[in-house]
């Protein structure tokens, strides 16, 4: 046998025996538990998706889906975490809005989240409220708007930290109202929605998973909601766009991401169990209950976050850029 051929029979067996042993992967696959990582608290709104999606998740994987909360630096400790973990198809990380605001809000962060992941899908939207303390004086959206505005240096904004989806809702409303308020950044989304019911700020903007049960009792004032459409959980509240900001959009978007290298066969896997989680009744009711609505399927695969996370990381940079708010 010549050299080239012993090189070729070599490179051919090789080829054989890899194609074999991603075959066998992703027929075995997944063989133990599943980590699926929250940047946030126990709790809080990208939490209770999490949680709901993994009790689903596990039935069609055939392997339990843990929830691992890994709190800090406004979820870029758990994504830098995730971006380093082995990539062998048992650690995903399930985010928000956060994937794209990191790289404008830290200057020195850690991972790249276009390079740095592979992407599985996009899951629910979660629309956004802006609320006021029940005694606010302002009956109507346009009377808050013009009291927010005259009143601006009187009146405090609350926020569930720096980087929150709360806190960057909180910023586009003062630049297009065109009014400074006193912000009051809080530890998580509860002890900031907790100090609006107490009365102890004036207004917070925050996700329906959060803020639904309130409105409902009366325990807060809304005066509107940030997406562009008005919403199934409340037909008859007003966009922010309808009342006078024209243009305001914020939502909540979440995606589920594997570190770098992970098998394509586990991703795909994943994302085939995560798709099957989103049609699932006890899914559709429960992020209804909550007012999230289930992004289309062509939202819920690889090419679908991905072509989503680089205009939200441009658009988010800019925003972040011209007000100077960093967090390094």
């Amino acid at each position: 046998m010549t050299p080239f051929r012993r090189t070729l029979l070599k490179t051919t067996l090789a080829a054989t025996a890899l194609l074999a042993s991603a075959a066998a992967f992703a027929q075995a696959y997944p063989t133990r538990s599943i980590t699926l990582v929250v940047p946030f608290a126990a709790g809080g709104p990208t939490d209770v998706v999490a949680r709901s999606l993994a009790a689903v998740m596990q039935k069609s994987l055939g392997q339990s889906v843990v929830v691992e909360n890994k709190l800090g630096a406004g979820g870029t400790l758990a994504a830098g975490a995730v971006s380093k973990a082995a990539p062998d198809g048992y650690t995903f990380l399930i985010h928000h809005n956060g994937m794209a605001t990191a790289p404008g809000l830290y200057r020195k962060l850690a991972y790249n989240p276009l390079t740095d992941f592979e992407y599985v899908g996009q899951v629910v939207d979660v629309p956004m409220t802006l609320l006021a303390r029940k005694d606010f004086p302002a009956s109507t959206p346009q009377e808050m708007l013009a009291y927010v505005k005259t009143n601006a240096a009187k009146l405090t904004l609350a926020h569930a930290g720096l980087g929150a989806v709360s806190q960057l809702c909180g910023m586009l409303f003062q630049k297009m109202l065109g009014a400074e308020l006193t912000t009051v950044p809080y530890s998580g989304t509860a002890p900031a929605l907790n100090a609006l019911l107490g009365g102890q700020v004036d207004i917070l903007c925050d996700q329906t998973t959060q803020t639904l049960q309130h409105i409902k009792a009366g325990s807060v004032k809304l005066y509107g909601v940030t997406t562009r459409e008005r919403i199934k959980s409340l037909p008859d509240t007003p966009t922010l766009d309808e009342s006078g900001l024209k243009g305001f959009e914020v939502k909540v978007w979440h995606g589920i991401y594997a570190p770098k290298g992970t098998p394509a066969a586990a991703v795909d896997r994943f994302g085939t169990a995560l798709r099957a989680a989103l049609k699932d009744p006890t899914i559709v009711s429960r992020m209804t209950d909550l007012g999230a609505e289930i992004v289309p399927e062509a939202k819920q695969t690889t090419e679908g976050l991905r072509s989503w996370l680089k205009p939200e990381i441009d658009k988010w940079g800019a925003l972040i850029r011209a007000a100077g708010t960093y967090a390094d």
